[in-house]
């Protein structure tokens, strides 16, 4: 998992000759926008390289994405930049959460345009997680999070409409 660009997979791992410096290398593809990436082995845990999450880590972020929308800044601007720091730390469970968040607002009152390129980037990110933990193709991950996240929303309407 390569946390701005989402997961991949490590098909070479070799010794090269960069700007005087010989040190290995791994070469990762990510899949779902078809980048290729390279990361010097001594710095992958600098980088934040790490596994994909295992079924326990599954089963959180599943309950992250149905949970209730966390607080956020009002102010727009501020909103962006603190989902953006959450993407930035490549922490599964705070992607989830600016997904689900971002897929709320957007629902409650939509989106501005930098708001929605980043809930679709932040979903592409969990998706090519998700796609690799559940042994899915993107597109199901994809709809398996907007699927949770509708379900929730229809349960939290639903319990609103029901304590009036």
């Amino acid at each position: 998992m390569y946390p701005h660009h989402g997961a991949g997979k490590v098909v070479k791992k070799e010794m090269k000759e960069i700007l005087g410096e010989r040190r290995e290398y791994l070469t990762i593809k990510i899949l779902h926008n078809d980048m290729t990436v390279m990361v010097p082995s001594e710095n992958a845990g600098k980088a934040g390289l790490r596994r994909v999450i295992g079924e326990e880590d599954v089963a959180r972020v599943i309950s992250v994405l149905r949970a209730d929308v966390s607080q956020m800044p009002k102010n727009w601007n501020r909103r962006f930049k603190y989902n953006r720091d959450k993407i930035k730390t490549g922490d599964v469970f705070e992607i989830a959460e600016v997904v689900r968040n971002l897929a709320i607002r957007e629902a409650d009152k939509g989106l501005s345009t930098g708001e929605k390129q980043m809930y679709t980037r932040a979903k592409k990110i969990l998706a090519s997680e998700l796609m690799y933990a559940l042994d899915m193709e993107e597109g199901e991950a994809e709809e398996h999070i907007d699927k949770l996240i509708e379900e929730a929303n229809a349960e939290r309407n639903g319990a609103a409409a029901a304590a009036k």
